[in-house]
């Protein structure tokens, strides 16, 4: 079986890989049935020749593989009819900007997966770059603290070379006696905690969190169960919650009248309560003035997330009465980091640790009949349908085909 690492071709540019050159390697020693081919690529962040020194062969041609490897969506006129592809789609929860790109790979009769799809029979994902979104987003959520309030000037995380230069950086500053939220329990969530502990940032129970003051910096933890409760007062249960989200409502305002800064590193499941909305903003109770939304659903949850930003202008204002956008620094307003594309910014880092978790949940899957079941939970279509498991999309599919004709 021949697998191809091809270019990345979405703008913005995005430097990552799937593998690097070194474990790439690794894969074709642990798999010497399978080949592996580079496109080329002048943007990666591991030039061609660093792939070539290790025996691969890079080519502008790789329209003999079977399985096209990627990292972010791949642009309709480059698809490749009759071709396995890996890359994350953006489709599975009916975004309307990739409608097309699903309807293509359909009509290719391409075999999609998706790294997002990839999990473990609870359905708890197995890749992904969440723990570099984490760390990033944390780190640049503290950038914006630093420039708005005049304390310290951290450089931008894409001007580091690694991790290592990032904790670097953040030992040079001090964080003021402020309160800090972060929700989520996921990889996200561990990597923006990452940085708050190479903060030396004190941890706080949640009960002494909402009920205290410190003149020092603290933050706690929250997890769905923590700021949602049930409508009818009954005690209710995570399980519960993500069967029936309907049943419960937000209790996030307890938090928000107690925090300075909210990193938002949460999992936002299809109609569950908002965590805050603008009305909730409004409210002279509500104290949190700086977002770093790592999660980033757009006029979603975190109702300051108004639009996602760029790694090049990463911030923005909200300002609660207007609901409008402001800038970051603005009187009253609520600062806003919402990037998108936050592991862009490690690109290295965020590639290395991506191809040990794809060598060993995903490349095996290929050479032992899927014993686990990895590959056929994960694939989105085959043989020009939708898979069984994600057959609740064949009506976003469908939607703009009908109102086209």
């Amino acid at each position: 079986m021949k697998f191809a690492i091809i270019k990345e071709r979405k703008n913005p540019p995005d430097r990552r890989v799937v593998f690097s050159p070194e474990k790439l390697a690794e894969a074709r020693a642990l798999f010497p049935e399978a080949e592996f081919i580079i496109e080329s690529s002048d943007l990666r962040v591991f030039p061609d020749a660093a792939y070539e020194k290790l025996g691969f062969t890079v080519t502008d041609d790789v329209s003999d593989a079977d399985v096209m490897l990627g990292v972010k969506e791949v642009p309709i006129e480059a698809l490749i009819p009759n071709k396995k592809y890996i890359f994350f789609s953006h489709t599975i929860k009916k975004q309307a900007h990739n409608r097309d790109l699903l309807q293509a790979i359909l009509e290719k009769n391409i075999e999609l997966i998706d790294h997002e799809t990839i999990v473990k029979k609870s359905c708890t994902r197995l890749i992904g770059f969440g723990r570099y979104a984490g760390l990033v987003g944390a780190y640049n959520g503290f950038r914006a603290l630093g420039l708005r309030d005049g304390l310290f000037n951290l450089p931008k995380v894409e001007t580091l070379s690694c991790l290592k230069e990032v904790k670097s950086e953040l030992d040079k500053i001090t964080i003021p006696p402020i309160k800090i939220l972060l929700s989520g329990t996921g990889k996200v969530a561990r990597g923006a905690k990452e940085i708050i502990n190479h903060l030396k940032i004190k941890k706080i129970d949640k009960g002494l969190y909402l009920t205290s003051k410190f003149s020092e910096p603290v933050f706690s933890v929250v997890d769905v169960m923590d700021y949602n409760k049930r409508k009818d007062g009954r005690v209710g249960n995570k399980p519960e919650f993500y069967m029936h989200p309907y049943k419960y409502e937000s209790n996030f305002m307890a938090y928000a009248k107690e925090t300075d800064m909210f990193i938002a590193g949460h999992f936002y499941g299809n109609d569950a309560p908002f965590l805050f909305t603008r009305e909730d903003a409004k409210s002279p109770d509500f104290n949190i003035n700086l977002v770093a939304d790592i999660s980033c659903d757009v006029d979603g949850p975190v109702a300051s997330t108004i639009r996602s930003s760029t790694i090049v202008d990463p911030f923005y204002g909200y300002d609660p009465v207007t609901e409008k956008e402001v800038a970051y620094d603005a009187k009253d307003a609520i600062a806003v980091m919402s990037v998108d594309n936050l592991p862009c910014e490690l690109p290295k880092d965020a590639s290395e640790g991506f191809g040990e978790m794809f060598l060993e949940h995903v490349i095996p899957a290929f050479f032992n009949q899927d014993d686990d079941g990895i590959l056929k939970r994960a694939r989105i279509t085959k043989n020009g349908e939708l898979t069984k498991r994600f057959a609740y999309l064949q009506e976003y599919v469908e939607e703009e085909l009908v109102g086209s004709r």
